[in-house]
């Protein structure tokens, strides 16, 4: 399982879009059995009332002691004697009332959940998942869910789910990593925890959609590892030409289009009949596998056409040969593939043989990706063909991606890199039960 988190859509999350009441709304929110006594949010706000007190002005307001009922508070504003030193005018007596009562505290929102709500971590992590996949606004693929589901369940419910919201902070964050540390996590894994952890304590909004807890993170404080030296593989030439020469049936295929357009494995397997131009050169990205479904790209990015050199082209349309429909790769039945499965029986034995440590199908999009480099493809074109977005204001005003003759013809001098096997027997799946119209959100 891959366990790391898109770091765009950690960093891109708004708290403000979530339309939805969180648990500490719903529990400062919800009605007790005798309003008038408990704590309510509905009656936060208050400006408290001018009275006489003996020789003094005093203001009365409403005290809502944790676990207790309420109580009638007063404090002094100033003498009633106009001569007497302190004395303050019917205007300055006001603002001085306001003041004694914003300094209480009854009008804070946050401190009223601190001292009222006894939301844990773990209720407000649930709400946050569910709420993630089912908001309107950029909702999260199941995909990533899963793996957030993971790390919640895995790490951060064992450790500090059981602590009050409130109260996870830098220190809570802090003993967190020590953990990490010594089982021996990678810096990249620690960051990826420690951010989720993050999105989830500023989940918790008022009703205005303020941050009911925020915080300024200290990731020295926290002694968070900087990510350095990450292991990202990739395949030589040389080890290109052995892996699709040594591969068999359709994975021969696979790896020739992998490492030859640089598409992820979940776009591979999402391909359908439908996306291949007639010649077989240009691919439409619309769609990816995963697991047993197909949902759409993660990103706008995503979506684009990848061109691919002729003898690649020609390998991909005997391989089709008369097909129409359905899945361009499957299994006998017609069905998605299970990337574990094409891992674990066809490449890392090939990689066993020769003799490079186990992998999985992203070093062939890398091996991809520093291809086009070496031949000084355009940038623009890179961007476009691994699906990555635009970097600035010049890439938006540029439509050098938008011309498929030229993008054609860069993708024919600049070629695959390496051997493209001669052309196979066509794959005909014994029976196609796909069917491509469920598509995940």
């Amino acid at each position: 399982m891959d366990l790391s988190v898109d770091a765009n859509r950690l960093s891109n999350f708004s708290h403000s879009e979530q339309l939805q009441a969180s648990p500490a709304q719903d529990i400062v929110a919800a009605a007790t059995p005798d309003r008038r006594k408990r704590a309510c949010m509905a009656r936060r706000g208050q400006v408290g009332k001018i009275e006489v007190s003996g020789r003094w002005y005093v203001v009365r307001f409403w005290k809502y002691p944790p676990g207790q009922d309420r109580i009638h508070a007063s404090e002094r504003i100033c003498p009633i004697d106009r001569k007497a030193l302190g004395y303050l005018t019917s205007g300055e007596r006001r603002r001085r009332a306001t003041e004694i009562v914003d300094a209480s505290g009854v009008n804070d929102a946050k401190q009223f959940v601190e001292d009222n709500v006894s939301i844990t971590f773990r209720e407000q992590a649930e709400w946050f998942l569910n709420h993630a996949v089912n908001r309107k606004r950029h909702p999260v693929k199941p995909q990533t869910i899963s793996g957030w589901r993971y790390i919640t369940n895995n790490w951060l419910n064992p450790n500090i789910g059981e602590l009050p919201l409130a109260s996870v902070d830098n220190g809570a964050l802090k003993m967190l990593v020590v953990k990490m540390h010594e089982r021996k996590l990678s810096a990249q894994t620690m960051t990826t925890y420690v951010n989720l952890t993050k999105l989830i304590v500023s989940s918790a909004i008022d009703d205005n959609g303020d941050e009911l807890y925020p915080r300024k993170w200290n990731n020295n404080f926290i002694d968070l590892p900087v990510i350095e030296n990450q292991k990202q593989p990739t395949f030589t030439v040389e080890q290109m030409n052995f892996i699709v020469s040594h591969a068999s049936g359709q994975d021969q295929v696979l790896y020739a289009l992998l490492a030859g357009s640089g598409l992820r494995i979940g776009e591979a397997f999402g391909l359908e009949m439908k996306h291949l131009s007639t010649d077989c050169r240009t691919i439409t990205i619309g769609q990816a596998a995963w697991g047993k479904t197909i949902q759409t790209p993660k990103t706008k990015s995503a979506y684009r056409q990848v061109d691919v050199s002729s003898d690649l082209a020609k390998l991909i349309k005997e391989f089709v040969g008369d097909r129409q429909s359905g899945l361009l790769f499957a299994n006998r039945s017609g069905k998605l593939l299970s990337q574990t499965n094409v891992v674990r029986r066809s490449l890392h034995p090939i990689l066993e043989e020769l003799g490079v440590g186990k992998t999985g199908f992203h070093s062939m999009r890398r091996f991809r990706a520093t291809w086009l480099r070496k031949q000084r493809t355009p940038e623009e074109l890179v961007r476009y063909w691994m699906g990555h977005a635009k970097q600035s204001v010049t890439d938006e005003y540029s439509k050098l991606s938008d011309d498929m003759e030229y993008r054609r013809e860069v993708a024919e001098k600049i070629g695959t890199g390496f051997t493209v096997p001669a052309p196979m027997i066509p794959m005909v799946p014994r029976k196609q039960v796909h069917k491509p119209e469920t598509v995940a959100a």
